[in-house]
Formats: C-alpha cells, sequence, structure tokens
C-alpha cells in the first residue's frame, strides 16, 4: 500500500520526534511549513511549554519569495530567543527534507547567533 505525501511525512516526523526532546537548557526549534508561509517554534518538552513563536504571517511578503521569507522568519525568532537567554536549541525539522526553506530557517538562525 502507498503511502500519501503527507502520511509519509507524519511517519518522518514521529521517528525523529523519539529520538531528539527539548529541555529547558536546550529546548527544540519546530519547524511546520504550509504551501505560503513557515511557522517555528521553541518548545519545552519537559513542561510541554512553547517558549517562543514565530512565523511569516507577521512580515510583509512584498517583493519577497518564500525562501526569503524563511531566513526573515529565522533571523526573528534566533533575536527573541537571544534575548530570552536561549543560546543553543534542537532543530526539528518536522519531517521535511532538510533544504530549500527549512534549510533557510536554520541558516539564518544560525547567522543570527542561535546554536543549533
Amino acid at each position: 500500500m502507498a503511502l500519501s505525501k503527507r502520511e509519509r511525512r507524519i511517519r518522518i516526523k514521529r521517528r525523529i520526534r523519539n529520538k531528539i526532546s527539548g529541555t529547558s537548557e536546550t529546548p527544540r526549534m519546530s519547524i511546520y511549513r504550509s504551501n505560503t508561509d513557515i511557522y517555528v517554534q521553541v518548545i519545552n518538552d519537559l513542561d510541554g511549554q512553547t517558549l517562543l513563536s514565530a512565523s511569516s504571517l507577521k512580515i510583509d511578503k512584498k517583493g519577497l519569495n518564500r525562501t526569503d521569507l524563511s531566513k526573515k522568519v529565522g533571523e526573528e525568532i534566533a533575536k527573541a530567543a537571544i534575548e530570552k537567554g536561549i543560546t543553543t536549541v534542537v532543530f526539528d525539522r518536522g519531517g521535511y527534507l532538510y533544504h530549500g526553506r527549512v534549510k533557510a530557517v536554520a541558516d539564518a538562525a544560525r547567522e543570527a547567533g542561535l546554536k543549533i
């Protein structure tokens, strides 16, 4: 039986989540990617608490492609994390391949000073 694209991603996501978990010292940076937007959360899994979030919904999209939006979201989440005293995170790609918009978020966060 062939899996749909969504079912396959969910299986991969479960496999990833079995291996990584966020703590208060090193929270998990989780990504969700839709067709038009990208959402990032910094999560403490021990307390079940979202510490920070950022998305491309709040950014002016005029003249930017989706990869450029992802870079801006990465910079935004890194600045907010550093202001809150978080310097290191565990990266959760959410079952997506590590390229394109997902990689753009991670690279931008690293350039802004976050250790992944």
